[in-house]
Protein backbone atom coordinates (compact mmCIF):
# COMPACT_ATOMS: atom_id res chain seq x y z
CA UNK A 1 0.00 0.00 0.00
CA UNK A 2 1.25 3.78 -0.86
CA UNK A 3 2.79 5.52 2.15
CA UNK A 4 2.20 9.46 1.66
CA UNK A 5 4.88 11.75 1.77
CA UNK A 6 6.91 12.91 4.70
CA UNK A 7 7.56 16.37 5.77
CA UNK A 8 11.25 15.82 7.28
CA UNK A 9 11.06 18.51 10.01
CA UNK A 10 8.04 17.98 11.40
CA UNK A 11 7.12 13.89 10.46
CA UNK A 12 3.76 15.05 9.40
CA UNK A 13 2.24 13.49 6.33
CA UNK A 14 3.01 15.99 3.39
CA UNK A 15 -0.34 16.95 0.99
CA UNK A 16 0.14 16.41 -2.83
CA UNK A 17 0.12 19.17 -4.63
CA UNK A 18 -2.61 20.62 -6.73
CA UNK A 19 -3.06 20.29 -10.14
CA UNK A 20 -2.09 22.72 -12.62
CA UNK A 21 -5.59 25.32 -13.22
CA UNK A 22 -7.17 24.91 -16.61
CA UNK A 23 -10.13 25.47 -18.77
CA UNK A 24 -13.11 24.70 -17.57
CA UNK A 25 -14.36 23.63 -21.13
CA UNK A 26 -11.37 22.11 -22.79
CA UNK A 27 -13.19 21.81 -25.73
CA UNK A 28 -12.38 25.95 -26.26
CA UNK A 29 -8.79 24.81 -25.84
CA UNK A 30 -6.79 25.92 -29.28
CA UNK A 31 -3.77 24.40 -30.46
CA UNK A 32 -0.06 25.73 -29.52
CA UNK A 33 0.16 28.94 -31.70
CA UNK A 34 2.33 29.51 -34.74
CA UNK A 35 5.16 30.88 -32.51
CA UNK A 36 5.51 27.58 -29.96
CA UNK A 37 5.32 25.48 -33.61
CA UNK A 38 8.35 26.98 -34.99
CA UNK A 39 10.42 26.94 -31.58
CA UNK A 40 9.81 22.68 -31.84
CA UNK A 41 13.62 23.20 -33.85
CA UNK A 42 14.79 23.79 -30.16
CA UNK A 43 14.96 19.89 -29.57
CA UNK A 44 17.94 20.07 -30.72
CA UNK A 45 19.74 22.31 -28.23
CA UNK A 46 17.74 19.65 -25.62
CA UNK A 47 19.58 16.93 -26.56
CA UNK A 48 22.97 18.80 -26.77
CA UNK A 49 22.26 20.01 -23.28
CA UNK A 50 22.55 16.26 -21.96
CA UNK A 51 26.41 16.64 -22.25
CA UNK A 52 27.02 19.90 -20.03
CA UNK A 53 23.62 18.29 -17.47
CA UNK A 54 25.69 14.69 -17.16
CA UNK A 55 26.90 15.27 -13.59
CA UNK A 56 23.94 16.02 -12.45
CA UNK A 57 22.20 13.37 -14.49
CA UNK A 58 24.75 10.47 -12.98
CA UNK A 59 23.44 11.36 -9.59
CA UNK A 60 20.14 10.35 -10.10
CA UNK A 61 18.98 7.08 -8.18
CA UNK A 62 19.96 3.81 -9.18
CA UNK A 63 17.00 1.45 -10.75
CA UNK A 64 16.10 -1.72 -9.14
CA UNK A 65 16.57 -3.83 -12.70
CA UNK A 66 12.82 -3.94 -13.45
CA UNK A 67 11.55 -4.23 -17.07
CA UNK A 68 10.86 -1.09 -18.94
CA UNK A 69 9.12 -0.50 -21.89
CA UNK A 70 8.98 2.75 -23.89
CA UNK A 71 6.75 4.16 -26.52
CA UNK A 72 7.82 6.31 -29.06
CA UNK A 73 5.26 8.99 -30.52
CA UNK A 74 3.40 9.71 -33.72
CA UNK A 75 5.29 8.85 -36.84
CA UNK A 76 8.30 8.35 -34.52
CA UNK A 77 10.25 4.99 -34.29
CA UNK A 78 12.38 3.32 -30.81
CA UNK A 79 15.36 5.23 -32.76
CA UNK A 80 13.41 8.23 -30.97
CA UNK A 81 13.58 6.91 -27.51
CA UNK A 82 16.71 5.38 -27.59
CA UNK A 83 18.76 8.27 -26.37
CA UNK A 84 16.46 7.79 -22.97
CA UNK A 85 16.72 3.99 -23.37
CA UNK A 86 20.15 4.30 -22.94
CA UNK A 87 20.12 6.70 -20.35
CA UNK A 88 17.90 3.97 -18.14
CA UNK A 89 20.00 1.15 -18.96
CA UNK A 90 23.03 2.93 -17.81
CA UNK A 91 20.72 3.47 -14.30
CA UNK A 92 20.21 -0.34 -13.83
CA UNK A 93 16.75 -0.47 -15.67
CA UNK A 94 16.26 -3.52 -18.13
CA UNK A 95 13.99 -1.70 -20.96
CA UNK A 96 12.88 -1.87 -24.53
CA UNK A 97 11.13 -0.05 -27.44
CA UNK A 98 8.13 -1.11 -28.86
CA UNK A 99 9.46 -3.05 -31.24
CA UNK A 100 6.60 -2.11 -33.86
CA UNK A 101 8.68 0.06 -36.09
CA UNK A 102 6.98 3.58 -37.13
CA UNK A 103 3.78 4.31 -34.78
CA UNK A 104 1.13 5.48 -37.35
CA UNK A 105 -1.31 4.87 -34.83
CA UNK A 106 -3.11 1.91 -33.34
CA UNK A 107 -3.78 -0.12 -36.93
CA UNK A 108 -4.90 -3.67 -36.64
CA UNK A 109 -2.80 -5.76 -34.71
CA UNK A 110 -1.07 -2.45 -33.10
CA UNK A 111 -2.40 -2.85 -29.62
CA UNK A 112 -2.21 -6.51 -29.61
CA UNK A 113 0.94 -6.90 -29.89
CA UNK A 114 1.55 -4.28 -27.80
CA UNK A 115 -0.26 -5.88 -24.56
CA UNK A 116 2.00 -9.07 -25.56
CA UNK A 117 5.01 -7.64 -25.53
CA UNK A 118 4.04 -6.11 -22.00
CA UNK A 119 2.93 -9.30 -20.96
CA UNK A 120 6.44 -11.19 -21.85
CA UNK A 121 8.16 -8.25 -20.19
CA UNK A 122 6.37 -9.02 -16.98
CA UNK A 123 6.43 -12.87 -17.57
CA UNK A 124 10.25 -12.72 -18.58
CA UNK A 125 11.31 -10.89 -14.94
CA UNK A 126 8.70 -11.86 -12.28
CA UNK A 127 7.97 -8.22 -11.95
CA UNK A 128 5.57 -5.48 -12.61
CA UNK A 129 6.74 -3.92 -15.98
CA UNK A 130 6.84 0.04 -16.24
CA UNK A 131 5.69 1.86 -19.21
CA UNK A 132 6.52 5.44 -20.90
CA UNK A 133 5.30 6.92 -23.61
CA UNK A 134 6.13 9.45 -25.30
CA UNK A 135 3.13 11.33 -26.96
CA UNK A 136 0.63 9.23 -28.85
CA UNK A 137 3.00 6.49 -27.16
CA UNK A 138 1.44 8.04 -23.89
CA UNK A 139 -2.26 7.03 -24.91
CA UNK A 140 -1.21 3.41 -25.85
CA UNK A 141 1.03 3.37 -22.15
CA UNK A 142 -1.97 4.63 -20.13
CA UNK A 143 -4.67 2.13 -22.03
CA UNK A 144 -2.70 -0.81 -21.73
CA UNK A 145 -2.19 0.11 -17.91
CA UNK A 146 -5.90 0.19 -17.39
CA UNK A 147 -6.22 -3.63 -18.93
CA UNK A 148 -3.15 -4.95 -17.14
CA UNK A 149 -2.56 -3.35 -13.96
CA UNK A 150 -1.67 -6.50 -12.09
CA UNK A 151 1.57 -6.86 -15.00
CA UNK A 152 2.14 -2.82 -14.78
CA UNK A 153 3.62 -1.16 -12.38
CA UNK A 154 4.07 2.28 -12.98
CA UNK A 155 3.07 4.67 -16.09
CA UNK A 156 4.58 8.07 -16.90
CA UNK A 157 3.69 10.17 -20.04
CA UNK A 158 5.38 12.57 -22.27
CA UNK A 159 3.63 15.36 -23.29
CA UNK A 160 0.36 12.98 -24.32
CA UNK A 161 -3.01 14.56 -24.89
CA UNK A 162 -5.47 12.93 -22.80
CA UNK A 163 -7.39 15.23 -21.26
CA UNK A 164 -8.16 17.44 -24.31
CA UNK A 165 -10.00 17.17 -27.69
CA UNK A 166 -7.71 15.93 -30.74
CA UNK A 167 -8.51 20.30 -32.35
CA UNK A 168 -6.25 21.09 -29.31
CA UNK A 169 -2.88 19.72 -30.96
CA UNK A 170 -1.31 20.47 -34.18
CA UNK A 171 -1.19 17.13 -34.99
CA UNK A 172 -4.31 15.52 -35.26
CA UNK A 173 -4.41 16.07 -39.34
CA UNK A 174 -1.06 13.87 -39.66
CA UNK A 175 -2.51 11.34 -37.01
CA UNK A 176 -5.70 10.66 -39.78
CA UNK A 177 -3.16 10.90 -42.19
CA UNK A 178 -0.75 8.16 -40.89
CA UNK A 179 -3.23 5.79 -39.93
CA UNK A 180 -5.82 6.26 -42.02
CA UNK A 181 -8.65 6.50 -39.19
CA UNK A 182 -10.36 8.80 -37.89
CA UNK A 183 -8.57 10.43 -34.67
CA UNK A 184 -12.79 11.41 -32.97
CA UNK A 185 -13.98 8.38 -33.72
CA UNK A 186 -11.11 6.67 -32.06
CA UNK A 187 -11.39 8.79 -29.17
CA UNK A 188 -15.11 7.71 -28.22
CA UNK A 189 -13.60 3.76 -28.12
CA UNK A 190 -11.39 4.45 -25.26
CA UNK A 191 -11.72 6.95 -21.48
CA UNK A 192 -8.63 8.77 -22.37
CA UNK A 193 -9.21 11.50 -19.21
CA UNK A 194 -9.45 8.27 -16.77
CA UNK A 195 -6.36 7.82 -14.89
CA UNK A 196 -4.71 4.11 -14.57
CA UNK A 197 -5.37 1.76 -11.67
CA UNK A 198 -1.61 2.21 -11.12
CA UNK A 199 0.80 5.36 -10.10
CA UNK A 200 0.63 7.46 -12.86
CA UNK A 201 2.88 10.86 -14.08
CA UNK A 202 1.86 13.24 -16.63
CA UNK A 203 5.33 15.24 -17.79
CA UNK A 204 4.31 18.26 -19.91
CA UNK A 205 5.52 21.61 -21.21
CA UNK A 206 3.34 24.91 -21.17
CA UNK A 207 5.98 25.51 -24.37
CA UNK A 208 5.05 22.46 -26.18
CA UNK A 209 4.60 23.60 -29.83
CA UNK A 210 2.31 20.89 -30.68
CA UNK A 211 0.00 19.78 -28.24
CA UNK A 212 -2.02 22.36 -26.01
CA UNK A 213 -0.74 22.18 -22.70
CA UNK A 214 -3.76 21.86 -20.79
CA UNK A 215 -4.56 18.64 -22.47
CA UNK A 216 -1.87 16.73 -20.86
CA UNK A 217 -2.80 17.20 -17.23
CA UNK A 218 -4.25 14.59 -15.31
CA UNK A 219 -7.08 15.50 -12.97
CA UNK A 220 -7.57 14.21 -9.87
CA UNK A 221 -8.95 10.89 -9.38
CA UNK A 222 -10.92 9.32 -6.32
CA UNK A 223 -10.14 6.07 -7.77
CA UNK A 224 -6.42 6.59 -8.19
CA UNK A 225 -4.93 9.38 -5.82
CA UNK A 226 -1.19 8.29 -7.27
CA UNK A 227 -1.53 10.81 -9.95
CA UNK A 228 0.41 13.68 -10.69
CA UNK A 229 1.37 16.01 -13.37
CA UNK A 230 5.06 17.76 -13.89
CA UNK A 231 5.87 20.60 -15.56
CA UNK A 232 8.94 20.68 -17.50
CA UNK A 233 10.57 23.27 -20.17
CA UNK A 234 10.57 21.79 -23.11
CA UNK A 235 9.34 21.58 -26.86
CA UNK A 236 7.27 18.55 -27.93
CA UNK A 237 9.71 16.84 -29.96
CA UNK A 238 12.68 17.56 -27.50
CA UNK A 239 10.34 16.47 -24.11
CA UNK A 240 11.68 12.75 -24.56
CA UNK A 241 15.36 13.88 -25.47
CA UNK A 242 15.79 17.05 -22.30
CA UNK A 243 17.79 16.89 -19.18
CA UNK A 244 14.97 18.07 -16.92
CA UNK A 245 12.39 15.42 -18.41
CA UNK A 246 15.43 12.57 -17.68
CA UNK A 247 15.44 13.53 -14.41
CA UNK A 248 11.89 13.24 -13.65
CA UNK A 249 11.39 10.31 -15.44
CA UNK A 250 14.52 8.48 -13.43
CA UNK A 251 12.63 10.14 -9.78
CA UNK A 252 9.68 8.25 -10.37
CA UNK A 253 10.97 5.05 -11.78
CA UNK A 254 13.37 4.91 -8.54
CA UNK A 255 10.03 4.75 -6.42
CA UNK A 256 9.77 1.35 -4.63
CA UNK A 257 7.07 -0.32 -5.43
CA UNK A 258 3.76 0.05 -3.23
CA UNK A 259 5.78 2.97 -1.68
CA UNK A 260 4.73 5.57 -3.79
CA UNK A 261 4.78 9.29 -3.38
CA UNK A 262 4.59 12.65 -5.06
CA UNK A 263 7.51 14.10 -7.09
CA UNK A 264 9.53 16.79 -4.12
CA UNK A 265 10.31 19.58 -5.97
CA UNK A 266 12.62 21.89 -3.74
CA UNK A 267 13.47 25.55 -4.04
CA UNK A 268 16.30 27.50 -5.83
CA UNK A 269 17.13 26.23 -9.13
CA UNK A 270 15.59 23.16 -8.62
CA UNK A 271 12.17 25.35 -8.66
CA UNK A 272 12.61 27.24 -11.73
CA UNK A 273 13.30 23.79 -13.83
CA UNK A 274 10.37 22.11 -12.14
CA UNK A 275 7.82 25.17 -11.32
CA UNK A 276 4.73 24.94 -9.34
CA UNK A 277 2.11 23.07 -10.73
CA UNK A 278 -0.72 25.69 -9.11
CA UNK A 279 0.76 28.66 -10.35
CA UNK A 280 -1.32 31.03 -12.86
Amino acid sequence: MARPARNQKSGKSAKPSPPPRRPEALHDVPPPSALLLALEFRALWEFGAVLPAWPLLARAPRGDGHAVVVFPGLSASDGSTMPLRRYLDWLGYQTSGWEQGFNFGPRAGVLEAARAHVTHAFEATGRKVSLIGWSLGGVYARELAKELPHRVRGVITLGTPFAGTHRSTNAWKIYELASGRSIEQEAENYDLPAAPPVPTTSIYSRTDGIVAWQGSIQAPSAANPQTENIEVIASHVGLGLNPSAWWAVADRLAQAEGRWQPFARKGGLHGLIYPEPNRA
